[in-house]
């Protein structure tokens, strides 16, 4: 007998590097997804925006984490919400906040996307689980 799928929305809390919390979310949403449940927002919020940026540079026998976030994406549609905050406030800035700013640079990667805690909010209320990592 076949379960019936869930909608999850993901809140990732920890950096890209240094704690196993992204790690884990990360492998988490794979097993959701091969189990055929729906994913409808993962939000990276407090430490969790470094996996959102672009200059992140594993050493080469680690596991590229920030891109197999982009490719899991890109693969299923996937939405990946920053925290504009907490992104701004750690140096993960995209084009349009950076050029605000006067900054010249920014490095948030595609398609990691700024985004308030409202849409975290409307992620919880429209989920059937909401997990935090």
């Amino acid at each position: 007998m076949k379960s019936a799928s869930l909608r999850f929305a993901l809140l990732v809390t920890g950096p890209c590097y240094g704690t196993q919390s992204a790690a884990d979310a990360y492998r988490f949403a794979r097993a959701l997804l091969q189990k055929g449940h729906v994913i409808s927002q993962i939000f990276f919020y407090q430490e969790g925006v470094h996996n959102a940026s672009q200059l992140v540079q594993p050493a080469g026998d680690e596991t590229h984490l920030q891109q197999a976030w982009v490719n899991l994406a890109l693969d299923h549609g996937l939405t990946l919400d920053v925290c504009v905050a907490a992104a701004l406030r750690r140096g993960v800035s995209d084009k349009d906040a950076a050029a605000l700013s006067g900054l010249e640079q920014w490095n948030l990667a595609a398609p990691f996307c700024l985004s308030g805690l409202g849409s975290l909010a409307q992620a919880a209320l429209s989920a059937d689980r909401m997990v935090q990592f």
